[in-house]
C-alpha cells in the first residue's frame, strides 16, 4: 500500500473510534432522559419494569461499540502495514 492510502485507513480508523465513543455516550444519555421523563409521571410501573423496551438507545450503543472496534481494527491494520514498509 502507498503511504497515502495507509494514512487514509489510519484516519478512518480514528474517525470510527471517535464515532463509536460518541454513539455510546449518545445512547446512554437517551436512555437516561427517557427514564427520567417516565419517573416524573404518576404511573411509574413502566419505569420500574423498563417496558416497553425502547430500541433507540440500545441501537446507538450497539452501533457505537461496532464503530469503535472497527476503528480500532483499522488503526491496528494500518499501523501494521505502515511499520512493515
Amino acid at each position: 500500500m502507498e503511504n497515502a492510502n495507509l494514512f487514509v485507513v489510519i484516519g478512518l480508523g480514528g474517525f470510527f473510534i471517535l464515532l463509536g465513543i460518541g454513539l455510546l455516550f449518545w445512547g446512554r444519555s437517551e436512555r437516561e432522559e427517557y427514564y427520567k421523563a417516565i419517573s416524573s409521571r404518576q404511573d411509574v410501573r413502566e419505569y420500574m419494569e423498563h417496558t416497553p423496551e425502547i430500541p433507540e438507545p440500545g441501537g446507538l450503543k450497539a452501533g457505537g461499540i461496532i464503530a469503535f472496534f472497527l476503528g480500532l481494527l483499522m488503526l491496528v491494520l494500518g499501523g501494521a502495514f505502515w511499520l512493515s514498509q
